[in-house]
């Protein structure tokens, strides 16, 4: 803590209001009869391996209160389990986040938490502004001595802090920005909740590229290269510079209120002739933008990219019969149908409609390639191709595998990684022909290059492969979910089984004209019922 600072615990007999939420007081224990290392006194071994008791919980919370209040960094840091983590944020605070004028209000405990509001000034070359937020702090027994001691958490110092990150005031990193859609209209968090943590990218990226100017600000430092800072309080905004994107706010405004339906849920949408993301969301912890940088296996909707590798093959046609029992065996390894259905004397596209698995597992001898689905990603789809997006994003992974393995991909299992950005690319290319690599912010701003993939899927089954999915969004796994959606339209579902989770992942992409979705609800279930629904109503948005 910087010295001269003015500090103050507030405790007693009254509630304190910060951020909107009220606190009931409580007395802390303010006589000092007690001796003992832990200022509680002398504890008998039981009570020193018990949990804390009410009483040391008061006192252990308002003496580390108190220690922080006045700026003793290290008093504070010896009253935590982790002082050596605890020290330098606690230091931090004063002499880096230039925090003082500090005031803290213990609330009523809950068990072993005590909530507690922050009021306090932050000042900066002669600027300053108040600051207040709420925040809470859990007392443990210390594993080795016994004593009471607040459980140190980087969240205790400010509820927005995770571990290894810090608190700075200073000059911003990057200006501000004013990102707008492709139409002139402009994108905010607080209008576009999911866009927090990409706005924040965009800016640390393109802020200088803007035109703005850059003010002084409270900010979270990730300390990490691909996570830009988070501001928490300006003390003068600067001058925000206007940033195109090619997002498109009727589609996100969609998004943004598809993915409330569930909890853990991605959905993105991409211009098939150009590339172009009209829309991305998550409803996820409002910081890690899943959609473009998750990792999971995006099950049947995989069968895109394998039904347009089988038929360059030669090996199949949508109108050609295939088998589809009820379990089909590769190398040992068995692979079923939803609920063991069987097709019997139907076509490929009908399979494929329905979601066969077996149909496509018994074609793998066939292909006499474990390789030729990782080429056919890359050379066709342009999965794993490093994408420059204007945005941090996972391109999607294939990696090349051998034997049960191998066949787990056919059907978008095992080791096949995709996010929502991946699969709506892929039924992008689908729908077009040819992939073109999605962007959130026009190439010229940085000079990006556009990645193109070494070659379009051939006419014939670029037609054949729209058909199906076409079939799909009519008659088969995605016709309730697509029913709403008018125009030119097709679809294909996937679940997708993910260790330990009693429910799979439930996958949807399709396309509606010249607008292409893709959705994943973790454990949602069936590829219509849960991510269906999102997908179909960002594509009515267009």
């Amino acid at each position: 803590m910087r010295s001269g600072a003015k500090v103050a615990i507030v405790g007693a007999v009254f509630a304190v209001f910060t951020a909107g939420v009220a606190y009931g007081a409580y007395d802390l224990v303010t006589d000092d009869e007690s001796g003992g290392e832990d200022g509680t006194g002398t504890l008998s071994a039981s009570e020193r391996s018990g949990p804390p008791s009410a009483e040391e919980i008061q006192a252990t919370a308002k003496e580390f209160l108190a220690a922080w209040a006045r700026g003793d960094a290290e008093a504070a840091a010896d009253l935590t389990n982790n002082a050596a983590e605890a020290r330098p944020a606690l230091t931090g605070y004063g002499s880096t986040a230039h925090i003082g004028e500090v005031k803290l209000t213990p609330g009523r405990p809950a068990g072993t938490k005590v909530p507690f509001g922050v009021s306090a000034v932050v000042s900066y070359q002669g600027q300053s502004k108040p600051l207040a937020y709420n925040s809470s702090l859990t007392v443990v027994r210390g594993l080795t001595t016994g004593r009471p001691l607040v459980d140190w958490q980087p969240g205790v110092l400010h509820p927005e802090l995770r571990k290894g990150e810090s608190l700075r005031t200073g000059t911003a990193t990057a200006p501000p920005i004013k990102a707008v859609d492709r139409n002139g209209q402009e994108l905010t968090k607080e209008k576009y909740p999911s866009l927090g943590p990409i706005l924040e990218e965009l800016r640390e990226r393109y802020g200088d590229k803007a035109g703005g100017k850059a003010g002084v600000e409270l900010v979270v430092e990730s300390g990490q290269a691909d996570a830009p800072d988070r501001t928490l309080l300006a003390l003068s905004k600067g001058e925000p510079g206007e940033l195109p994107t090619t997002l498109d706010a009727d589609v996100q405004a969609a998004a943004e209120k598809a993915v409330m339906r569930y909890g853990n849920s991605s959905v993105v949408a991409i211009q098939p002739s150009t590339g172009a993301v009209r829309a991305v969301a998550n409803n996820r912890d409002g910081r890690w933008n899943a959609a473009f940088q998750g990792k999971q296996a995006p099950g049947s909707t995989m069968k895109i990219a394998t039904s347009a590798m089988l038929m360059e093959k030669g090996l199949v046609d949508a109108g050609r019969t295939v088998e589809c029992p009820k379990d089909a065996v590769y190398h040992g390894r068995t692979f079923h149908n939803l609920s063991n259905f069987t097709i019997e004397g139907k076509s490929f596209a009908e399979s494929f409609a329905r979601s066969c698995n077996t149909a496509f597992i018994k074609l793998i001898d066939d292909a006499k390639d474990d390789a030729a689905l990782p080429k056919e990603a890359r050379e066709v789809f342009g999965i794993g191709l490093e994408w420059q997006t204007g945005i941090t994003s996972f391109d999607g992974s294939v990696p090349e595998e051998t034997q049960g393995e191998a066949a787990a991909q056919y059907i978008g299992q095992g080791t096949v990684q995709m996010n929502a950005l991946n699969m709506a690319s892929i039924t992008a290319t689908a729908k077009n022909g040819t992939f073109k690599q999605p962007i959130i912010v026009p190439l010229d701003l940085d000079g990006r290059e556009r990645v193109t993939a070494a070659r379009s899927l051939p006419g014939s089954v670029a037609g054949q492969l729209r058909e199906m999915m076409r079939r799909t969004a009519t008659s088969g796994t995605a016709a309730n979910a697509m029913r709403q959606v008018g125009g030119d339209k097709g679809a294909k579902t996937g679940s997708a089984e993910v260790d330990g989770n009693a429910t799979s992942n439930s996958w949807f992409t399709g396309f509606a004209d010249d607008l292409a979705a893709a959705a994943v609800v973790d454990s949602g279930g069936h590829g219509g019922d849960a991510a269906g629904p999102l997908v179909a109503s960002v594509l009515n948005a267009d």
